[in-house]
């Protein structure tokens, strides 16, 4: 039998964080994982995180993985694939299937980072090939370069059906509608805005009837909910699609924990079956520590503050640090983990109707019911500014950690203040130069640059593109609103694509002068 100082279940974002805090306080450490490819989720997430620099604010989920993989074999932690665990026990130790053998391992400490499994919801039809989880789709199409299909529809606009819907769009698919039994839209409004643009339409206080076809699926029904999730006869909508994919949720997978003896809990706002922990992931069972999802459904950039805190705490307890080290680390990144928790999406405000923002505006109800905010809706917050000349429009509406714009801006002329959660606004004594940087560093997409009078009765609008084949200089087309309805004849007038936007392209397109603080996506004609 093997035996190393940690043994680390799960080799994703909180996993390998937890390694790598472990293997540089000088730790023994191997990593199982039961995939064929390290990085969890993360290689599955091609686009750009939100938070600050210190979270890897504007990378990309896949280049994050590549990071932690690095820093993880040059700390040399041992990372063993295709590797299931199939036992955790109170001893500690642990039964690993790798290929057709059974292998035995002894962990001084462990750590169990086995992330989360999808929810599925039934329906008539839901066995039908062409039903799969929204998870399932991003595999599919971000590693193995697989359309999931043509046409399809989405259940669920958490930011997991929204951020997916946008990918689905990215590989060529078209997605039909985004469902949602919930009255109002789960995840962030910039996610549902940037697929609200291409034209996609929102369907709340929705689900799915039936699904069609004898062999595979071939159309799926929808009818409205009340309030008490109960079907309004009369509202059924039908849609000709070869796949339906299903985002409703994550569920912890915690047996290995309950199978080690952890004290266990059901917590409907942890996402199910969880551990009992401390502050710090520290279980029951002295030695054994839980980081990530399996813990609790949060975002990636929270596991891997968890991961980091799960190896510090693994580290002082077998004596690699000492416990004033321990305590003034974990005081670092209990600040940083309490940073990404503010805003309308924290933890304790799951749940919740809020109606305002942190600076007492009126949130947006077309947002939340429709995807998109009005015209009219849009002018009330703080990033929308009308100016001579080329000037930033931040449709930002919600409060969210992030600050990217506010870093990438040399000229300063974007503000977050205080507060990483703050609505972004544009300094009254500043000048754009035009460089693009917070269009292209804008996690949500909802940067763009306008110069509303650009003469001859026209107007620019540089906005994100990240869709392929790119238009050429000249290209004709259409403007679309934030609906994602057609508003305008546009013509694309430049297109910038260089290193330091990392794959966002700049799109400058002219429309109609009347057309400027209106037209957000470019449809070629």
């Amino acid at each position: 039998m093997e035996r190393y100082d940690l043994i680390v279940v799960g080799a994703g974002p909180s996993g390998l964080s937890a390694s790598i805090e472990a293997a540089k306080r000088g730790m023994k450490v191997i990593v199982f994982d039961e995939n064929e490819k390290p990085g969890g989720q993360l290689f599955k997430q091609i686009h750009k995180f939100f938070g600050s620099k210190e979270h890897h604010a504007k990378i990309r989920g896949f280049k994050i993985g590549e990071e932690l993989l690095k820093e993880a074999d040059e700390l040399g932690v041992e990372v063993v694939l295709n590797a299931t665990v199939m036992g955790l026990y109170i001893d500690k130790e642990v039964t690993v299937r790798i290929g057709d053998g059974i292998n035995h391992y002894k962990g001084d400490t462990i750590i169990v980072a086995t992330g989360a499994a999808e929810n599925m919801v039934t329906f008539p039809g839901w066995t039908l090939p062409g039903v799969i989880g929204a998870g399932a789709a991003q595999t599919m199409m971000n590693l193995h370069g697989i359309k999931p299909g043509n046409r399809v529809l989405m259940l669920g606009t958490g930011n997991v059906g929204l951020v997916v819907s946008f990918q689905l769009i990215q590989a060529g698919c078209e997605v039909v509608a985004l469902v949602d039994a919930a009255p109002r839209v789960g995840g962030y409004g910039v996610h549902a805005a940037k697929v609200a643009r291409t034209g996609v339409p929102f369907y709340l206080s929705h689900t799915i009837k039936e699904a069609e076809g004898d062999e595979f699926i071939t159309g799926v029904t929808i009818h409205e909910v009340d309030s008490t999730f109960t079907p309004i006869p009369g509202t059924e909508k039908h849609f000709d699609v070869d796949t339906i994919c299903m985002a409703v949720g994550l569920s912890p997978m915690s047996q290995l924990l309950k199978m080690a003896g952890c004290e266990m809990e059901d917590n409907p706002k942890r996402g199910g079956q969880v551990p009992i922990i401390d502050d710090y992931g520290r279980t029951s069972v002295p030695g054994i520590i839980a980081a990530g999802d399996v813990s609790g459904i949060e975002e990636a950039s929270s596991a891997m503050i968890e991961g980091k805190m799960a190896g510090v705490c693994a580290a002082e307890y077998l004596g690699y640090c000492t416990e004033k080290e321990l305590e003034e680390t974990l005081k670092v990144l209990e600040n940083d983990l309490e940073s990404l928790r503010q805003g309308m999406f924290a933890p304790k405000n799951r749940g919740k109707q809020i109606e305002k923002t942190e600076e007492g505006i009126d949130i947006s109800t077309n947002l939340l019911k429709k995807g998109y905010v009005t015209d009219e809706e849009i002018e009330r917050f703080p990033g929308v500014t009308h100016k001579v000349g080329v000037h930033p429009v931040m449709e930002c509406t919600q409060n969210i950690p992030c600050n990217p714009c506010q870093d990438a801006c040399k000229k300063g002329c974007i503000s977050i203040g205080e507060n990483i959660t703050n609505l972004p606004f544009v300094k009254n004594d500043s000048e754009c130069i035009n460089c693009g940087m917070c269009v292209a560093s804008c996690s949500g997409q909802a940067i763009f640059l306008v110069d509303e009078d650009a003469g001859e009765g026209k107007a620019t609008v540089t906005l994100p593109y990240e869709f392929l084949p790119l238009p050429a200089v000249g290209t004709r087309g259409f403007g679309l609103s934030r609906e994602g309805k057609i508003v305008c004849d546009a013509e694309v007038l430049s297109v910038k694509s260089v290193p330091a936007f990392d794959h966002t392209n700049l799109l400058t397109i002219s429309v109609p002068k009347e057309y400027a603080m209106r037209a957000r996506f470019f449809k070629v004609g």
